[in-house]
């Protein structure tokens, strides 16, 4: 359903669905920081496996809205074609020195379709991208959760009122913001579904059972020195791209919700 705003407004057990479904995905991507000294995370097998488990839970929240009203079938065909979109301008960027053409379609749709809605829209967005691509593999849960992360979070923004001039200036410039520490936030997520197995030794080595303080630090260290220039030309890529189609996308996605009439 849609709100005067165009959100898609999820009711309580639809909003429980990706609260619990973000909870469980931050904890699953981030489990080389939260071991706890002879845990079972501390082996390095052991934390990926958590997304085995993950991924049906993903299906649920959109199961979840669907038969709570969160999705109608408009909700849900404007979701199989911002995926199918995400797709196939994905190419086009192919992570090429940190370029990336598929966030800010997530950042914009989320939005103005809400959180619950950029949640899913992450989540299904990669996934068709990888199987059109070729990139299936054990990163791709960690790519769908954080873009998942990425359009939750543009939902979670302040303002999108209904008399708002969609693509005004300081909804854009929070846009850009946004952008810029979700690219850094994407890269740092993903950083953490190799970093634990291609570097045992040295200061920038995960450490297993370390403690959240040392292995966060570790980590931080790792990420500037390796793909600290990636994670910027995603953030300028990105921002960019919602500088020049922003005030044109957002204008289109509200007017369409509204001649959609999903109330």
């Amino acid at each position: 359903m849609m709100t005067g705003d165009a959100r898609t407004a999820i009711r309580w057990r639809g909003a429980l669905a990706v609260a619990l479904a973000a909870v469980f995905g931050l904890v699953a991507t981030s489990w080389p920081l939260l071991a706890a000294p002879g845990g079972v995370l501390t082996e390095s097998t052991s934390g990926p496996w958590l997304f085995a488990l993950l991924l049906p839970v993903v299906t649920a929240v959109a199961l979840v809205q669907l038969s709570d009203g969160g999705l109608d079938a408009r909700a849900v065909a404007m979701l199989g074609v911002l995926s199918a979109v995400v797709a196939a301008v994905r190419p086009f960027g192919a992570g090429a020195a940190g370029v990336e053409t598929v966030f800010f379609l997530i950042i914009l749709a989320g939005r103005v379709f809400g959180p619950g809605f950029g949640f899913i829209l992450g989540n299904t967005g990669l996934f068709a991208s990888a199987l059109l691509t070729g990139g299936v593999g054990p990163w791709m849960p960690y790519q769908m959760f954080a873009a998942a992360f990425v359009g939750l979070g543009a939902g979670l923004l302040p303002g999108g009122e209904p008399g708002g001039r969609p693509g005004r200036v300081g909804e854009l410039a929070m846009l850009v913001s946004y952008s810029v520490v979700a690219s850094l936030g994407f890269g740092l997520l993903l950083n953490m579904s190799f970093w634990p197995f291609v570097i045992t030794q040295g200061d920038l080595a995960y450490v297993p059972g370390g403690g959240f303080e040392e292995n966060a630090s570790r980590l931080v260290a790792y990420s500037l020195a390796t793909s600290l220039g990636w994670d910027l030309g995603r953030a300028v890529t990105t921002a960019v791209l919602i500088v020049l189609t922003g005030p044109i996308l957002l204008r289109v996605l509200r007017r369409t919700a509204r001649r959609a009439r999903w109330a």
